[in-house]
């Protein structure tokens, strides 16, 4: 439950961190709640998930997720340029995300 809890976490990362961009510096209100109710969120279940995981296998998951997310939303909303390095990199945060699993 601990694992679920986290991805889900980490997506919420990725749902925060893109409407913070959105937000215009908290000029817009949209995307400044769902900022807020994202984080929130995101936080909670990281703080859960915690509670069962070493603090350093559960934030560096918590953070990959949400990079790679976030990144790759980027990509496929044309925010930033794709490349095979791009790729290639975020596959390997995903990668790394995987084996600390495993490792687990």
């Amino acid at each position: 439950m601990y694992w679920l809890v986290l991805v889900v976490s980490g997506v919420l990362e990725a749902v925060w961190a893109t409407a913070l961009d959105r937000t215009q510096g908290f000029t817009r209100l949209v995307p400044t709640a769902v900022f807020v109710v994202a984080l929130t969120a995101s936080m909670a279940g990281l703080a859960y998930a915690m509670r069962g995981l070493p603090v350093g296998t559960a934030y560096a998951v918590w953070v990959g997720i949400g990079a790679a997310l976030t990144a790759g939303y980027a990509m496929v909303s044309g925010s930033e340029p794709v490349s095979a390095v791009r790729l290639l990199l975020l596959a390997g945060i995903v990668g790394c995300v995987v084996g600390l699993k495993l490792a687990h």
